[in-house]
C-alpha cells in the first residue's frame, strides 16, 4: 500500500513532538555557517533565468522570438550585463552563438530556423557568463518545435529505455531506522513513465507493494534489516518488466524526517544505536535562497531521535533545505520541501478594447498594472488553434524548475491549486530531486568560491594596444582619437586615453552586427602613419558549454505537432489562392561552384603549401575570426588533438607587454612550425598580427616536410591580406579595424492595414509580439494595437513579467467573438 506523508496524525505528533523538541539545545552560537552563508549571498549569489518565446510550435525558415528574464535570489538580478544563447540542431551541431545586451535584468533576441531544416526540434541553451561559474546542471535548457511536412523523413521511434531511481528521505538508508523512500521512472529523455512492482527481501520475501502515483513518482516505508538487501521487480507502462535493486542501508547514520504543516516545517532526526560520538551532538541550518533562517544544535546523547520546527509564515516562496551535521559540521543528511506562501506574484489586468476577427481588421488590448511599483513584461498574441505550452511559464521556471537539477515535467501544476493531492505531489518532487547549490565543505571550511568567470558587468568595449616602432614611444596624457561606424554609415566619436604600455580602453558600448573603427593618435597624423593596433571589442571570450545531446527517444507531442501542421497548411492553402502566375521551368545547368577556401588556397598558397593534408579558415568570411583577439584564440579547440595555453589579459584586457607570454602550442608531444606568408615565424610575431590583416589560413598535419625538421608536429600558416583583399574603407587615411557586436536584433514587423496595401497572403501564427512592455507608477496602463491576418478566428494573448520588487506575473487569455 503506498502512502505520501508517513507521519503520525496531528493530534499524536503533536504529543510525540513535545516531547521530542526538550532535546533541541539553544540556537547555536557556532557562526561558521552563518557567516560564510551571508558571503555567498552577498557575493556569489547565483542566477537563474527564464525564457518567454512567442509561441512554441515553429515553421522552417520561421523567425523565434524570444525574451529572457534574469533573476537572483528574490530579485531580478543585477550582476550580468550579457546574455548567451547556443541554437543547436537534432543531431546536437552548434547551428549559432547569439550574444544579446540586458536592459533591466532581461534581454531580447530572435533566431531564424533555417529554410531546410530537417529536424523537428531546434534545441538552445541559455546562461550568463557569471552562471558558468556554478553547477551546469542548473543551465537553462529547452526545445522548440519545428513543424515538417508529411513527406519529410520521421525519425525512427526507438524502444523505450525506462530506469527506476530510488530515493531515501534524508539521504541514506540506516539499518533498523523506518525511513521514507521515494522513487522516479523515467525513459531516456527524462519523461516520465507509470510503474507498479513489488518490494522484496534477499529471501525473496514481499516487503511492500508499490504504484508510482503522479508522474512516474511514488513513495513507500521501509526498515532495513540486519543481513538484509532489497530490490524491486517492477514493469512500466509498456508492459515490459524489470529489476532494480535499492541502495544498500548502512549500519549506523542518520534519518531525517521532513513535512510541511501549516506555517511551519516539522523535522525529525533520529539516528541507530551504535555511533560515533560525533553522531550524539548534531547541528541543523535550513536555508532558503543563500540566506540561513534556521541554525540549532541537537544533543542526542541519551535519546536516539529529537525534533523541532521551523516557522515559514514569513519566508520568501521557495526551496527550504534542511541539512543535518555531525559534530564536526560535515553534512550527514539532507532533504527539502517546499515553502509556497503565494506571496511571488502581481497581477497585470489585460481585457480587449476592440476586438474583431475578420481578416486584416484592427484590434487593441489593453494591459492594466494597478500596482505603482515599475514592472517590465512581455507580450505576444498568436492564434489560439495553434499549440500553447503552459506547462513552464516564468513563474514554475524561476521558482521551481530553475532551482531543481534534472528535467521537470509540467511544472505549473504545482502551482495550480494549494489542495492536498498538489502539495503532496510537490513533496514527492523535492523527495525525487537534489538539491545542491550550496555545497558545504566549502562554507563550514570558509573557502572562498574559485571564480572562472568574473561577473559580467560591463557591455562592449573598443579596446587593444598600440604597435608602436620603437623611436615613436607614448607620450603622456596622449590620447586616441576613434569613429565607430555602422553598416548604416551612422557614426560614434569617442576620445580614450592611451596607458604607456599602448594599451587603452573605451568601455560601456553597445553596438550590434558589425562595425568599423578608424583610429588615429590625437594631433599627430605622422604618428598616426606609423603605428597599427591590436583591437577587439570586448565580448569576453570563453568555452562554450557542452553541446546539448538531442533527445533520441521521446513521446511525441503528436496533438500540438498536429495542431502545428494543420495551421501551416491552411496558411499554404491561403497562400496557393494568391499564387495565380504560370511559370515555365528554365534549363539550368549544374556545374560545382568552387569554395570560398578553395578559392583562397589557389591565389596565396604555392608548392608544398597548396597540399590539402590540412585545416584551412577563410578569416575574412568568419564572423568568428572578426571578434578573436588574435590568431590563436581563433584557433582553440577548433584542432583535434592540438593544445595551445593562452596568454592571460592584463588588466586593461591587452596582452602582457612581456615578451615571454605567448602562447604554449603541443601537437603530437611537439610544437608546430609556424609560417607568415610561408615564410618561417615564431609565435610572438603570429599572436601580434590583427586578425584584420589575416585572409587565410592553415594547420598542417603531421607530418609537414617543408619545416626544418621533419614536420613531426605539424604546422600553422598564416597568410595577411593581398593589397586586393584590404579594406579601401577609410576617413581621412585613418587606420581601421572591423568589430563584432551583440547579435543582430530586427523589429518584429507589425503590418499597418489602415490604407490599401498589395493584396498578398497574411499567414502569420504571431500577430503581436512585443518583449518590452514597461509600466509604472504614472504610466500603468499600456495599449497593445495588432491586424489580425487571412487565417486567425481567436486570439491567444499571453503576458509575463516581473516588477521591481521581484514579483512575477503570468497572463494567460483566449479571446475569441
Amino acid at each position: 500500500m503506498i502512502t505520501q506523508l508517513h507521519f503520525m496524525p496531528n493530534r499524536k505528533l503533536s504529543a510525540f513532538l513535545f516531547s521530542l523538541f526538550v532535546m533541541i539545545v539553544v540556537r547555536s552560537t557556532a557562526q561558521q555557517p552563518d557567516s560564510m552563508l551571508h558571503v555567498y549571498r552577498t557575493e556569489y549569489q547565483q542566477e537563474k533565468l527564464h525564457l518567454h518565446f512567442d509561441k512554441q510550435v515553429y515553421s522552417k525558415g520561421e523567425t523565434i522570438w524570444f525574451k529572457a528574464y534574469l533573476r537572483a535570489g528574490e530579485t531580478p538580478s543585477d550582476y550580468s550585463r550579457n546574455f548567451y544563447v547556443d541554437w543547436y540542431d537534432h543531431k546536437g551541431k552548434l547551428i549559432k552563438h547569439t550574444i544579446h545586451p540586458v536592459f533591466e535584468s532581461s534581454a531580447r533576441g530572435q533566431f531564424e530556423v533555417p529554410a531546410k531544416y530537417e529536424g523537428r526540434a531546434i534545441y538552445l541553451k541559455a546562461y550568463t557568463r557569471w552562471m558558468m561559474n556554478f553547477d551546469s546542471s542548473f543551465i537553462y535548457n529547452t526545445r522548440l518545435q519545428v513543424a515538417q511536412d508529411d513527406a519529410a523523413p520521421k525519425p525512427a521511434v526507438k524502444q523505450p529505455e525506462v530506469s527506476l531511481r530510488f530515493f531515501p528521505e534524508g539521504g541514506d538508508l540506516i539499518k533498523g531506522i523506518s525511513a521514507t523512500v521515494a522513487f522516479k521512472a523515467v525513459d531516456q529523455s527524462g519523461m516520465p513513465v507509470a510503474v507498479k512492482g513489488a518490494i522484496l527481501n534477499n529471501k525473496n520475501e514481499l516487503i511492500d507493494s508499490i504504484v508510482s502515483v503522479h508522474n512516474g513518482m511514488g513513495s513507500f516505508l521501509l526498515e532495513p534489516q540486519a543481513n538484509e538487501t532489497y530490490s524491486c521487480a517492477w514493469v512500466d507502462e509498456f508492459g515490459i518488466t524489470h529489476n532494480t535493486p535499492l541502495p544498500v542501508a548502512k549500519s549506523n547514520g542518520v534519518v531525517l524526517e521532513s513535512r510541511l504543516t501549516g506555517n511551519k516545517t516539522i523535522f525529525i532526526v533520529k539516528r541507530s544505536a551504535a555511533v560515533s560520538d560525533n553522531f550524539k551532538l548534531l547541528h541543523i541550518v535550513a536555508t532558503i535562497n543563500q540566506q540561513m533562517v534556521y541554525n540549532a544544535s541537537i544533543n542526542l546523547s541519551a535519546k536516539l531521535r529529537a525534533g523541532g520546527e521551523i516557522p515559514t509564515a514569513n519566508l520568501q516562496t521557495g526551496i527550504l533545505q534542511l541539512t543535518v551535521f555531525d559534530d564536526h559540521w560535515i553534512p550527514v543528511a539532507e532533504r527539502i520541501v517546499y515553502v509556497n506562501n503565494n506571496n511571488y506574484q502581481f497581477f497585470p489586468d489585460v481585457y480587449a478594447d476592440t476586438k474583431r476577427f475578420t481578416n486584416r481588421s484592427k484590434n487593441t488590448f489593453s494591459i492594466h498594472v494597478p500596482d505603482s511599483i515599475s514592472s517590465n513584461m512581455s507580450v505576444s498574441v498568436t492564434d489560439a488553434s495553434f499549440p500553447s505550452d503552459s506547462s513552464c511559464g516564468i513563474i514554475a521556471q524561476l521558482l521551481l524548475s530553475g532551482d531543481l537539477k534534472g528535467y521537470i515535467h509540467q511544472p505549473s501544476y504545482y502551482f495550480s491549486s494549494d489542495n492536498e493531492t498538489v502539495r503532496q505531489r510537490l513533496d514527492l518532487l523535492m523527495l525525487t530531486h537534489g538539491w545542491r547549490r550550496i555545497r558545504w565543505e566549502d562554507i563550514v571550511a570558509e573557502k572562498p568560491l574559485q571564480l572562472k568567470y568574473p561577473i559580467d558587468s560591463d557591455y562592449l568595449q573598443i579596446k587593444g594596444k598600440l604597435i608602436m616602432e620603437k623611436n615613436n614611444p607614448i607620450k603622456p596624457n596622449q590620447q586616441l582619437t576613434l569613429i565607430m561606424q555602422s553598416k548604416d554609415s551612422t557614426k560614434q566619436y569617442f576620445m580614450t586615453p592611451i596607458a604607456a604600455d599602448g594599451s587603452f580602453n573605451q568601455r560601456g558600448l553597445i553596438f550590434f552586427d558589425t562595425v568599423k573603427v578608424y583610429y588615429q593618435i590625437n594631433a599627430d597624423k605622422k604618428l598616426s602613419d606609423r603605428l597599427s593596433a591590436n583591437i577587439q571589442s570586448g565580448i569576453p571570450l570563453m568555452d562554450i558549454p557542452a553541446s546539448l545531446k538531442p533527445i533520441d527517444y521521446t513521446r511525441p507531442d503528436t496533438s500540438g505537432l498536429r495542431a502545428g501542421n494543420l495551421f501551416y497548411t491552411s496558411a499554404a492553402t491561403v497562400r496557393s489562392r494568391f499564387d495565380t502566375t504560370v511559370t515555365l521551368k528554365d534549363v539550368v545547368v549544374h556545374s560545382k561552384a568552387k569554395s570560398n577556401v578553395e578559392v583562397l588556397d589557389e591565389k596565396y598558397t604555392t608548392g608544398i603549401f597548396s597540399n590539402r593534408n590540412d585545416y584551412a579558415f577563410d578569416i575574412m568570411n568568419d564572423e568568428r575570426a572578426k571578434a578573436s583577439i588574435n590568431i590563436f584564440y581563433y584557433l582553440q579547440n577548433l584542432i583535434p588533438g592540438l593544445t595551445m595555453s593562452i596568454p592571460m589579459m592584463g588588466a586593461n584586457g591587452a596582452e602582457d607587454a612581456n615578451s615571454d607570454n605567448v602562447p604554449g602550442l603541443n601537437w603530437r608531444e611537439g610544437t608546430p612550425d609556424i609560417f607568415i606568408n610561408e615564410m618561417p615565424a615564431d609565435a610572438l610575431s603570429a599572436m601580434n598580427l590583427s586578425m584584420t590583416d589575416v585572409a587565410y589560413v592553415k594547420v598542417f598535419k603531421p607530418p609537414f616536410m617543408a619545416s626544418t625538421g621533419n614536420g613531426a608536429s605539424g604546422a600553422i600558416a598564416i597568410y595577411t591580406r593581398k593589397p586586393a583583399d584590404r579594406s579601401t574603407d577609410r576617413i581621412k587615411g585613418m587606420n581601421s579595424a572591423t568589430l563584432n557586436g551583440y547579435t543582430a536584433y530586427k523589429e518584429f514587423y507589425h503590418p499597418d492595414y489602415t490604407y490599401p496595401v498589395a493584396k498578398k497572403p497574411d499567414t502569420r501564427s504571431t500577430l503581436y509580439w512585443n518583449p518590452y512592455v514597461l509600466t509604472d507608477k504614472k504610466n500603468n496602463t499600456i495599449k497593445i494595437n495588432f491586424f489580425n491576418n487571412d487565417l486567425t478566428r481567436k486570439f491567444r494573448i499571453i503576458v509575463e513579467g516581473v516588477n521591481a520588487a521581484g514579483k512575477l506575473a503570468r497572463v494567460e487569455k483566449i479571446i475569441e467573438p
